[in-house]
């Protein structure tokens, strides 16, 4: 067989050929968008490691992003660690999530909240992790990295915009912005290709959510319940 023909993830599960997507070698969570889907490796959110989501600021709309892969379930509850403001009931319910399914954990110290976050990961007793994150040292987040992948929890940190120049053990990094109808996605790290071009996201209420507005509601009534689902951390 020549050198060409060998399938790099038979040799190790880490390699892969950087002309090409890796593939998944865990379990991942269906993002619930097909383009966004398509782009990463095992075509959905990694479960066990930790994946970055790069916001210029809290509430463009991460959650609602997240919402598919929340919904979905796992085994536990999701955990929202240091959210910007406290959730809203009717928001979480608008978009799907229902609040009984929501563990709110908040710290008085960063170095508190990134020891709840890896109690969080180590005990294995949430289906997911939601953690915002202002700052993080090198040495915090590979902890947290193999915190998570001693787990079957989805792991994502949403940090600053600005943080996308520093180095991260997260496997996988996209930077968020909004966009009218959703958010633009650059996918600043993957084991991969490097992505060319920006993909397009949009992000629209979910159907026969619990709180549904009715026929005669404006695009701007929808807009304003979505963003309330964190009262401002949509």
């Amino acid at each position: 067989m020549s050198a060409t023909a060998v399938i790099a993830e038979e040799i190790h599960p880490s390699l892969w050929r950087a002309s090409q997507l890796a593939r998944g070698r865990g379990r991942i969570v269906e993002t619930g968008y097909p383009a966004l889907s398509a782009e990463l490796p095992g075509g959905g959110w990694p479960v066990g490691t930790l994946v970055d989501l790069l916001v210029p600021h809290a509430g463009i709309g991460e959650l609602r992003l997240l919402r598919p892969a929340l919904a979905a379930g796992g085994d536990g509850p999701v955990a929202l660690l240091q959210p910007p403001h406290t959730p809203n009931g009717l928001g979480l319910s608008y978009i799907g999530l229902p609040l009984k399914e929501m563990l709110l954990v908040k710290a008085r110290k960063t170095a508190d909240a990134l020891w709840s976050a890896e109690q969080i990961l180590r005990a294995g007793s949430c289906g997911a992790l939601v953690f915002w994150a202002q700052y993080a040292q090198a040495s915090s987040l590979r902890r947290l990295h193999l915190a998570a992948q001693s787990s079957e929890t989805l792991f994502i940190m949403v940090r600053p915009l600005a943080a996308a120049q520093d180095s991260s053990p997260a496997a996988l990094r996209l930077a968020l912005r909004p966009s009218i109808d959703g958010l633009i996605i650059d996918i600043v790290k993957r084991r991969g290709p490097a992505s060319a071009e920006p993909l397009s996201v949009p992000l629209r209420p979910t159907p026969g959510s619990a709180f549904t507005l009715s026929p005669s509601s404006s695009p701007a009534d929808a807009r304003s319940c979505s963003s309330r689902c964190l009262n401002g951390s949509g």
